[in-house]
């Protein structure tokens, strides 16, 4: 089939499944929102489908071979089949992004966050001229249609009320969730893309990496918090995020407070003593003035902490430490890392 003609076959099949969106509705439809909602917010923020998110996403792929296709992935929201190795890929998320630019492959549609400029800086040399198509919480079903793709990649947390039309539109193969699932988010990827070998090599590397950070850190390693402004809230990155995989697998030490199986802690500005460590890192989401971080850290509270009075305290890139979610970036964190801590 041609490239138009597959195009037109497409957009029929994005305008039929939207009609249908439109005209079913009901109780049914009503009930399986509130599902998803629910799943999502699960996900999110805890409960049973936080905690194992690593282990159930790791046990997703394909027992297809090396070169091997047709291949059907198992996935979050179920089965896709892959007819042949994917040319044109859409990617929903800055991990997804991550993952197949790290794997060679430019793809022709992303989706940013909410408020962001596009692609990441420290992507931007490798990722090519991908379309945009809406946001991650605002995807443009007929952008994606429009650039004819062979393969969508993204999270049933991000996109699963959109996971029939997409799939309408391509073969689409979700993960659970981003963050701190983002190795094995990258190897249902890999998968999917048959690059199962080139992604196990890259993560070896990298935690061949994080490792001797630790080691020559030395043996008097420093407590390390993490401090991220947002807008309306603070946050102290913990566990299981993705740069507290990354700070666990270099073997550095956390305050007490942040060695919890969380996302995060949230704290006021009037508590922002309880981000105090032997070094704070600070990153800041959108706007530095919505945050109010300098209203926070203007506060005395924040002037006495023992990592600010040593000048131990600095601002690190939020598009690599927080919002960076693949090898790439993790490499990149390391070696920001190294540059503090290994002197």
């Amino acid at each position: 089939m041609s490239l138009r003609r597959r195009g037109t076959a497409a957009a029929v099949a994005l305008a039929a499944a939207l009609s249908l969106a439109a005209c079913g509705g009901g109780e049914s439809n009503d009930a399986s929102a509130k599902e998803d909602a629910a799943k999502k917010k699960d996900v999110a923020t805890g409960g049973k489908d936080f905690g194992d998110a690593a282990a159930k996403t790791a046990a997703l792929g394909t027992d297809a071979e090396a070169g091997q296709f047709p291949r059907t992935l198992t996935h979050a929201m179920g089965k896709s089949e892959i007819k042949a190795a994917p040319k044109r890929v859409v990617v929903l998320d800055v991990g997804e992004l991550d993952n197949v630019v790290s794997l060679g492959v430019q793809p022709v549609g992303y989706a940013p966050s909410e408020g962001d400029d596009g692609i990441p800086g420290y992507l931007a040399e490798d990722a090519g001229s991908p379309k945009s198509v809406g946001t991650i919480n605002n995807l443009n079903l007929e952008a994606i249609a429009n650039l004819q793709p062979d393969l969508i990649l993204g999270s049933q947390l991000r996109a699963a009320d959109k996971y029939d039309e997409l799939s309408k539109i391509a073969p689409t193969v979700f993960s659970i969730r981003p963050g701190f699932t983002w190795k094995e988010n990258y190897l249902l990827n890999a998968a999917a893309l048959d690059k199962t070998a080139e992604a196990k090599a890259k993560l070896a590397a990298y935690e061949t990496k994080a490792k001797k950070l630790g080691e020559d850190v030395g043996p008097n390693k420093p407590t390390v918090s993490m401090v991220r402004y947002l807008p309306g809230k603070i946050r102290l990155y913990a566990k299981a995020s993705f740069i507290g995989t990354i700070l666990e697998d270099a073997g550095l030490p956390r305050p007490k407070n942040q060695q919890i199986d969380e996302l995060a802690a949230e704290i006021s500005p009037e508590k922002i003593d309880q981000a105090d460590g032997d070094w704070i890192f600070t990153g800041v989401y959108g706007d530095a003035e919505a945050t109010k971080k300098d209203a926070a850290q203007g506060n005395p509270l924040w002037k006495n902490l023992k990592a600010v009075k040593a000048g131990q305290a600095k601002d690190v890139p939020d598009e690599t430490w927080y919002l960076g979610l693949g090898v790439t970036a993790a490499n990149s964190v390391l070696d920001d890392l190294r540059a503090d801590l290994v002197k």
